[in-house]
């Protein structure tokens, strides 16, 4: 199965395809630091650096799977208020019909958030690509369930030159503790309780506490009131610190290595010496375990 990979960020799509067995000829970002991972990684993959809604699809390779992930920024919950940008972000979308239609691979699939499904142009979306012969099937995917110790729901739209949609199963893989990947010895601790810590954070600890003990995790901004068990994956990652650490009276945030374990990258997957541009990338990523299980009942199904 030849691959490109539009969007591709860090390289968490062309990680799972190749695990699966795809190989994967060109992958494409506007942001340089992601290409110059993606290159680190993926050295035998082609690779540009440019804004998709110019490229020259006649110079992308041919191939029979296409992976795309549009921007999510325009879509997600978190965005917070509506701003121009999001409209930029949310047209990224686009370029997948405009690489399908001059590409015309075998299979495509679409990675976003659920909000994706939202967006109000999200129906003229899908009929571009039915237009062009593919049928799409729509799945809502935790990367949890994939074995990746990170509970991440994802919609994949997954689309085929075929009579009808292709029906693949839920993935229900045993889900993996976020305890499978701390390294307790490791990190940059701090005490609790110091001066200028704030009193939510005192709070959400000492609420985590009294549920789950000396050790858990405990989320610095979202939804997330109390703590979290490490029994259970670690919640969604973004691209910014999230999560920190509780052990009995210390702190501190997840490790890049853990936070690149928790997205489900092979141990040595090159990143960024910058913490806040690799945390960046890995909070954009798609988790790889996702994308293999995804290949390897599409290349199944073929």
């Amino acid at each position: 199965m030849l691959a490109v990979d539009l969007f591709a960020g860090a390289g968490g799509s062309t990680t799972g395809a190749t695990q699966a067995g795809a190989r994967v000829l060109w992958a494409a970002n506007h942001w340089p630091a992601a290409v110059e991972t993606h290159r680190a990684n993926h050295p035998a993959t082609a690779h540009a650096c440019q804004d998709l809604h110019q490229a020259d699809w006649g110079a992308v390779p041919d191939h029979d799977f296409l992976m795309a992930s549009p921007a999510c920024t325009g879509h997600t919950r978190a965005r917070g208020r509506e701003q121009a940008h999001h409209d930029a972000a949310r047209s990224t979308a686009w370029a997948v019909i405009s690489c399908a239609e001059a590409k015309r691979p075998r299979v495509l699939v679409v990675e976003n958030v659920p909000e994706f499904r939202r967006w109000a142009l999200y129906p003229a979306w899908r009929m571009a690509l039915e237009a062009l012969g593919y049928r799409l099937q729509e799945r809502l995917i935790n990367a949890a369930d994939c074995g990746t110790p990170q509970s991440r729901l994802r919609l994949y739209v997954i689309g085929t030159r075929s009579r009808k949609p292709l029906l693949l199963p839920a993935p229900e893989l045993p889900r993996v503790p976020a305890s499978a990947i701390i390294d307790w010895s490791s990190g940059e601790w701090s005490p609790i309780e110091r001066p200028g810590r704030s009193a939510a954070t005192l709070a959400r600890i000492a609420a985590g506490r009294r549920r789950f003990g000396e050790r858990f995790a405990v989320a610095y901004y979202g939804s997330e009131t109390g703590g979290r068990s490490l029994d259970q994956p670690l919640g969604t990652l973004t691209t910014r610190d999230r999560f920190a650490l509780i052990d009995g009276p210390r702190m501190r945030m997840l490790s890049v290595d853990e936070m690149r374990a928790a997205m489900g990258f092979p141990p040595g997957y090159v990143l960024p010496p910058q913490r806040k541009v690799a945390t960046h990338l890995l909070g954009n990523a798609v988790c790889p375990p996702a994308m293999q299980w995804l290949v390897e009942r599409i290349r199944g199904k073929g």
